[in-house]
């Protein structure tokens, strides 16, 4: 007959399983708690680094209620999967997966209205800011001494070793190109690596911009004076794996942005992107015309038919690369866009031509009748085709 096995009493209880239930139980407590703070960190093929930077937090923050809510852009890598492994043994551990949307701007955004935290914290997957700066920012939103708080590179104490000669003079130079179109004083305004009171972000949430890589910077110059901020040093680190998501549209971005600001945000950054690939247009316009005219031979009326086509193809382009980025049509959807492009673009510019003869008949001069003209055919361009071709899917 088998005999009974005898439990096993906490005095006998192996120490190593003791100690994963003790770690077990004190996370249940923690997650039990109301959380204090979210950690937001927006991802696109980040799923070596996830698992990484979660150890780090778990040992950076051992006393504070934390979650990290991972906010995902459907990477390809499987960053999404990784994730909700990692919650599934840590409740703390969130998800959210974006289809159809690109940005880090809307992914921080989203991100932060998802959480319940009294404060919200926002970082990079790639391991290269330092989690140990979390708890001294937790302790000045603690002892109200701020509202937000944000971790530079360039003030004393702080460093950007890993940058390039180029990319440190680059940041250098954008950084005072804020600081002088927007009348801010902060020493890196295009941190990626900040804490704030999450109240705040539901007060201007609407007034932000979900297109770019600069959040921060978004939310200083629509916050105004009305946010206390502090700074504190950090030393950049090299990227652990993975590639950087630097290029030359986030560059583009980050203008577009800070001339948004300047104007009170009269100008959103997508129909500054959407006039600047118009300026581009009018240049290709005029090549095609003068390889039609001066290469092919063709009559005036055929080659300025021609130009045409080809210009509204390369608008039609651009802005699917630039300025719709983040809802980027592609296969079958590409071919429908171009041809409502086409459509659309027809009729603003017939709407270019009514306006442009009505301002003429009526005394004013030509070049105010051809701007007159030209803003109606921009605006209903970009009304539309916001609307029909690039519209939420």
């Amino acid at each position: 007959m088998a005999r009974k096995r005898a439990p096993i009493s906490k005095k006998n209880r192996p120490a190593g399983k003791s100690l994963a239930v003790a770690k077990d139980s004190r996370r249940r407590k923690l997650t039990a708690a109301a959380t204090e703070l979210s950690i937001i960190v927006p991802t696109f093929n980040e799923c070596e680094n996830i698992p990484i930077l979660v150890d780090r937090l778990r040992k950076a923050l051992p006393d504070v209620a934390w979650e990290m809510i991972i906010v995902d852009d459907d990477s390809p890598d499987g960053t999404a999967e990784v994730a909700r492994a990692l919650g599934a043994s840590d409740p703390r551990i969130r998800c959210l997966r974006r289809v159809g949307r690109r940005g880090l701007s809307g992914a921080c955004l989203e991100g932060m209205l998802a959480s319940n935290a009294r404060y919200a914290a926002v970082m990079d997957a790639d391991l290269q800011h330092d989690e140990r700066l979390l708890l001294p920012m937790l302790a000045k939103l603690r002892a109200d001494e701020a509202d937000i708080v944000i971790g530079t590179r360039y003030a004393e104490g702080g460093a950007a070793d890993t940058f390039s000669s180029k990319r440190k003079w680059i940041s250098l130079l954008a950084t005072r190109l804020a600081n002088k179109v927007l009348g801010l004083k902060l020493s890196d305004p295009l941190s990626g690596f900040f804490m704030l009171r999450r109240a705040a972000v539901e007060t201007f949430a609407r007034k932000l911009s979900t297109q770019g890589f600069k959040i921060l910077l978004d939310i200083v110059s629509t916050a105004g004076k009305s946010l206390r901020v502090a700074e504190l040093p950090y030393q950049f680190r090299s990227r652990h794996r993975g590639a950087s998501k630097l290029d030359t549209r986030i560059a583009l971005d980050y203008a577009g942005l800070v001339l948004a600001k300047a104007t009170s945000d009269l100008l959103s950054l997508r129909f500054i992107f959407f006039c600047l690939v118009g300026i581009v247009g009018i240049g290709v316009h005029f090549v095609a015309l003068s390889i039609g005219v001066a290469l092919i031979g063709l009559s005036f009326q055929w080659a300025q038919t021609l130009a045409i086509v080809v210009a509204i193809a390369n608008n039609f382009a651009l802005n699917n690369a630039i300025t719709y980025r983040d809802q980027r049509l592609t296969g079958v959807n590409y071919l429908t866009g171009l041809l409502l492009f086409y459509v659309i673009s027809s009729i603003g510019a017939l709407s270019n031509m009514s306006v442009g003869n009505w301002l003429f008949g009526h005394e004013q001069t030509w070049w105010v009748a051809g701007l007159g003209g030209a803003a109606m055919s921009v605006v209903w361009n970009y009304v539309i085709s916001s609307m029909m071709v690039w519209r939420s899917r």
